[in-house]
């Protein structure tokens, strides 16, 4: 159980955080109460009586809470209460009272949490060259109440980020300037719990390229080289054929068996009869 301020008597509110599921006594810091008290325990925004004990010779002590049912222990002799299997919907505040010949108050704020949520880890697209400038791993994580996320160099923390909107993801890129052979792991936590996860750089840097990387990498290797060659061969001569055969260049034609030359001057026809 973790406390705001000390877990002890006093007009102050103590914050309490603890896990769901969890057993959790709230402890006065009394060492003692005297034979004849009288003690209260309240909760809620309504003040709803949940624990009635009266210690006069004997002890009677009653749990009305339809609530709390079954969850509750008192210990008469610091007046803590312990609360069994306590839920995020106990979460609230829970006031102590103790009269003997004086009444005296205390105040408790418990906050309840669900374990934190496991995040997890992508890869955000990008489009230059080099696979490391493109790699940009991405962690995400289903938000909750008071859910940070974080980045961790080593044992540094490097960038953190949270969200007011309780029903959007948490996402936190991690940037990657140069490749180095740190151990990073992104970090989900609240106040009562952490889960962790790390990514495989390698696998994400350069494993999980896209089909243009795949592209662009076969067209460097020497076969690629060759086959881009080739082409650029066949296309220069393609286009200087046809520039070869358009009208005014010298390539002979024959139709009919007659053989034209083509060019700039005028009746060059061959195999016809002079005049007589």
């Amino acid at each position: 159980m973790k406390c705001g301020l000390l877990c002890t008597a006093g007009e102050e509110v103590v914050r309490l955080q603890e896990l769901e599921g969890n057993t959790v006594t709230i402890h006065t810091g009394l060492t003692g109460v005297q034979s004849d008290a009288h003690i209260l325990w309240f909760y809620g925004p309504e003040n709803t009586m949940i624990v009635n004990s009266r210690i006069s010779g004997e002890i009677i002590t009653d749990y009305d809470s339809e609530r709390f049912r079954d969850r509750l222990q008192l210990n008469t002799t610091s007046g803590s209460l312990t609360i069994r299997n306590i839920s995020r919907e106990d979460s609230g505040v829970f006031n102590l009272q103790i009269t003997t010949k004086i009444r005296s108050k205390w105040s408790y704020r418990m906050d309840v949490y669900a374990p934190a949520p496991t995040p997890t880890i992508g890869l955000k697209e990008n489009h230059t060259m080099f696979p490391i400038e493109r790699c940009v791993p991405v962690c995400s994580v289903e938000n909750g109440k008071d859910v940070n996320l974080s980045w961790y160099r080593e044992k540094e923390r490097i960038s953190t980020t949270n969200s007011s909107d309780s029903s959007a993801y948490i996402v936190l890129p991690l940037d990657l300037t140069s490749p180095n052979n740190s151990t990073h792991t992104c970090v989900a936590a609240n106040p009562v719990s952490t889960q962790t996860a790390q990514p495989n750089l390698t696998g994400l840097c350069y494993n999980n390229t896209d089909s243009k990387s795949t592209e662009l990498t076969a067209a460097l290797t020497p076969g690629g080289l060759t086959a881009v060659a080739v082409v650029l061969v066949f296309v220069f001569v393609t286009c200087y054929c046809k520039k070869k055969k358009r009208p005014g260049s010298s390539v002979a034609e024959r139709y009919n068996g007659i053989q034209y030359t083509a060019g700039p001057q005028q009746n060059n026809t061959v195999g016809q009869a002079s005049p007589s």
